[in-house]
């Protein structure tokens, strides 16, 4: 399996990009996420890959580091959902957004991916949510930032976070919320819930 591949930035494309390992040219498939923060061509590039292998074909993929590679092997993991649809979905934003967006049960966030329709979505959502665990956005810097809202249930985090209650509060109490509510809704029914406790 090849976990990692560094070496010279040969070019872009629609396909992905090609990179020089000892004279090989590799063509490794990336999300837009990875492709926005890679260096000028002919820069000296590092990704964590992950090699799928095919009756037909072998197809790595690479990521800007090791939270985006889990995140893209949580999701091929589940039922449907293969490779370029995982890849799609880590585009979508930062892996800790990402994640964060499973975790609370954002499945339209989800969505916006090609390929990734309703019930795709809400399939990656029920099989995920309770492996995600409480991540934090990180910023390029290393330090920890709040999550920029995603969706009506990121507002109704934000919005529950700023009257004084936690993460882990506002997650157990948005867990059974219900579906296609809007962000007032969200937030009346965390309140509901925060109250009771």
């Amino acid at each position: 399996m090849i976990r990692s591949v560094r070496g010279l930035l040969a070019a872009t494309g629609p396909d992905g990009i090609l990179v020089e390992v000892g004279g090989v040219g590799l063509l490794v498939h990336v999300s837009t996420h990875t492709l926005m923060g890679l260096p000028p061509v002919g820069s000296a590039v590092h990704l964590e890959t992950y090699l799928a292998v095919r009756e037909d074909a072998l197809d790595l993929y690479g990521f800007s580091g090791a939270s985006e590679r889990q995140l893209f092997e949580a999701c091929i993991g589940v039922s449907g959902v293969g490779p370029r649809i995982a890849l799609a979905i880590c585009g979508l934003d930062a892996p800790e957004a990402l994640r964060s967006a499973i975790q609370v049960g954002d499945s339209r966030t989800l969505q916006r991916a090609s390929g990734v329709g309703k019930r795709t979505a809400e399939r990656i959502v029920l099989e995920l949510r309770d492996r995600m665990g409480d991540v934090p956005a990180v910023t390029r810097g290393g330090r920890i930032a709040p999550s920029a809202p995603v969706g009506p249930v990121g507002e109704a985090r934000e919005a529950l976070m700023a009257l004084g209650f936690s993460g882990d509060e506002i997650n157990g109490a948005l867990t059974d919320a219900p579906d296609g509510a809007d962000t007032a809704g969200l937030v009346r029914h965390g309140l509901s819930r925060l109250r009771r406790s």
